[in-house]
């Protein structure tokens, strides 16, 4: 689409046309010489003086070409634009961070496919977790790992393909056996310190079981992420029934959650896992922002450029033409005095 960024300039274009008709022609004093008798000479051959200056004709190229570059003028000072389609942009409001337990309980192979299938707690996580993800289009979503110790594997960013690779490359017992809660909280605070998102902070906890000695207890890091506005949100695995060191403790898990104003859910089976991620889902709405923009392309150099070349090439043209009509006059001139000298050397 073609626009003028100042269309009122094109007002304008009438000016000339208001100049020729309400200004006086302009004069200018010259040395002349005073003829008595200039009467008797101009009606002698029919002329009637006019008192001003002498107005030099104009040709019909320069009545043409002067207007239409007067045009061409007015119409650079307008901007003439070429409006461009839109370019669209997502500016996410959100930084989501998922924390995935994968000490070496997540071996345990008790989730159950509808043939009756064993598979083990790790596979099915990744599966459910790479689909929430792939919903997250304009979320940045980062992921740390922990185990023994915590990882970040990737910051936030909305590159949900590399994330997605990387998480189908991790796999059980990776960050060591035991179950380090407390420092993924405490790492994730760190990642959130260091991203664009001031309110809308979300971290996904998932683990199947309780926390073993972290550095940090896991109450005091929930305490300190409600600090930083991180609302954590706990996915508990595996049988809420087991005893030991698989147990889930959903004591702890619930505190966690409570300290952050976030919620707990149980994902006892796949079914489950998939209901507590279709449920974050929900209660986390995307929160971006579409920003627009069009491009804009200036045009002006093209009716600026075509107006002076008219010109450039009007006045070549006629000082072409002035040149050819000397010499043409000169040849005559040459003709002229050899027919004479002729004439009078016959005469003699």
């Amino acid at each position: 689409m073609y626009k003028l960024e100042y269309p009122w300039l094109l007002a304008l274009l009438p000016v000339p046309l208001l100049v020729y008709w309400l200004l006086p022609a302009y004069k200018e004093e010259q040395d002349s010489l005073r003829l008595t008798f200039f009467h008797y000479i101009s009606s002698s051959i029919g002329l009637t003086p006019q008192p001003g200056a002498v107005v030099p004709r104009t040709n019909w190229l320069q009545k043409v070409l002067a207007p239409l570059c007067w045009c061409l003028i007015v119409l650079a000072l307008a901007r003439p634009q070429l409006i461009e389609p839109p370019i669209q942009k997502i500016q996410p409001g959100r930084d989501l961070m998922l924390a995935l337990d994968i000490s070496q309980s997540m071996e345990t192979p008790d989730f159950r496919t509808s043939d009756g299938k064993r598979l083990r707690r790790v596979d099915v996580v990744k599966q459910v977790v790479g689909e929430f993800i792939r919903k997250r289009k304009n979320d940045r979503i980062g992921l740390i790992v922990f185990g023994q110790a915590a990882y970040p594997v990737t910051p936030f960013t909305l590159d949900h393909e590399a994330g997605l690779q990387i998480l189908a490359q991790t796999d059980a017992g990776m960050a060591g056996p035991q179950t380090m809660i407390g420092d993924a909280i405490g790492l994730a605070i760190k990642q959130f310190n260091n991203s664009e998102a001031k309110q809308q902070r979300v971290l996904i906890l998932l683990t199947d079981g309780n926390d073993t000695g972290s550095r940090m207890p896991p109450r005091k890091a929930a305490e300190i992420a409600s600090q930083n506005g991180i609302t954590i949100h706990v996915v508990g695995l595996g049988d809420p029934r087991a005893t030991g060191e698989d147990k889930v403790d959903y004591n702890a898990l619930n505190d966690i959650a409570k300290a952050t104003g976030g919620q707990v859910f149980h994902g006892e089976n796949r079914v489950e896992l998939e209901k507590a991620y279709a449920t974050l889902d929900k209660i986390t709405p995307q929160n971006f922002k579409t920003l627009s923009y069009q491009p804009r392309r200036e045009l002006f150099m093209f009716p600026l450029g075509a107006a002076v070349l008219l010109f450039v090439g009007c006045q070549l043209l006629m000082l072409l033409a002035s040149l050819m009509l000397r010499l043409f006059s000169r040849r005559r001139e040459k003709q002229d005095e050899a027919t004479t000298s002729g004439v009078f050397k016959v005469h003699v």
